[in-house]
């Protein structure tokens, strides 16, 4: 019975996804160095004198800019392990009721110019008009390079390293929110708040390849992951997991951003549970975590230091305000996106 199990919009389950990497053996001669993992972002490949990064990833949950969310959160993925974005190819499905050529210029355009902000090249790719689509899908695929002594692996998290996250939750979830529920959200929230939500898609933005490359130069990071669906929850569940140990997070550290604070409040999600991208969570040694966050604040990016690695025997738990003891940390269902924008 539990094969017909229908799950919903979203993720796979944890427990289901690990079982099914569990049947994707690496050959030894593969070259392959790091492969399905859970929590992991990236496969890394062994080319010779560097290592080739390469990560595919599809945009779902919305239509509108698909192609600049495209580049960026595949980009992200890459950066994370410490590689620099290189090339992109991207395969674009348009739906066989709404297929123009103004529609596959746009996402083109958006593309290129995603590109050109992150000094990536457009390589190659595919484009299709299909039927069963009620929306274009861009899925991409980024390939970058390290050099093999700057690899980043999760694996080298120790307990007494701190968690660092950058900018703030959920710049990505709430701007999809501002912009597919604008009407309904402007006419409760005013226009003025609104407008400020879409523009968290470009300010500040949800590449997070500038803050990791600067943390690798001025620190000693032992993990870095990007936030996506099942915000920042499940991103600590997947990054304590993917480096077998512990977390304890600081509830009143994390900094929520006022616009999706304000949607939270009227549509009754939790901000930890929302898509995430734009913001970078980051495991840093705790001698050279001042360090990095000295190199962010020269940069104009902010940051705050929300919780430290413990032993796995210790678990994944979450201190609040007024609480003495720490609970588990719970990783939500689905992410809280699907269940709004499923919502008429």
């Amino acid at each position: 019975m539990a094969m017909l199990r229908r799950f919903p919009v979203g993720k796979l389950p944890p427990a289901v996804l690990q079982k099914l990497l569990a049947l994707c053996p690496i050959p030894k001669r593969s070259q392959v160095v790091l492969g399905p993992r859970f929590g992991e972002d990236a496969a890394v490949l062994d080319i010779g004198p560097k290592y080739l990064v390469a990560k595919t990833d599809p945009i779902t949950f919305t239509a509108e800019r698909i192609g600049w969310y495209a580049v960026n959160i595949n980009a992200n993925d890459i950066a994370t392990l410490g590689a620099r974005p290189r090339w992109f190819l991207a395969t674009v499905l348009l739906p066989g009721h709404a297929a123009t050529e103004t529609l596959a210029k746009s996402i083109l355009t958006d593309i290129l110019a995603a590109c050109r902000a992150l000094g990536i090249t457009l390589c190659g790719g595919h484009t299709e008009i299909t039927t069963g689509l009620d929306r274009p899908i861009v899925s991409g695929q980024m390939l970058g390079e390290v050099e093999k002594s700057k690899l980043v692996r999760k694996e080298c998290q120790r307990p007494g390293d701190l968690v660092l996250l950058t900018k703030g939750v959920a710049i990505e979830g709430t701007a999809i929110l501002a912009r597919e529920r604008s009407r309904w959200l402007e006419s409760r929230l005013g226009k003025p708040l609104v407008r400020r939500a879409r523009r968290l898609l470009f300010r500040p933005g949800i590449s997070v390849v500038r803050e990791a490359l600067l943390a690798a130069m001025h620190g000693e990071v032992r993990a870095m992951h990007d936030p996506t669906e099942g915000g920042l929850l499940s991103g600590l569940y997947e990054l304590a997991r993917a480096g077998n140990v512990g977390l304890r997070i600081w509830k009143d550290k994390i900094p929520v951003l006022p616009e999706t604070q304000a949607f939270a409040r009227l549509l009754g999600f939790d901000p930890l549970a929302l898509i995430a991208s734009g913001a970078l969570l980051l495991v840093v040694s705790a001698r050279t975590a001042e360090a990095v966050l000295r190199a962010f604040r020269r940069n104009g990016i902010a940051a705050a230091v929300i919780g430290q690695v413990c032993h796995k025997r210790d678990g994944i738990k979450t201190l609040e305000p007024g609480r003495s003891k720490p609970a588990p940390l719970r990783v939500p269902a689905r992410d809280a996106l699907a269940r709004l924008l499923e919502a008429p």
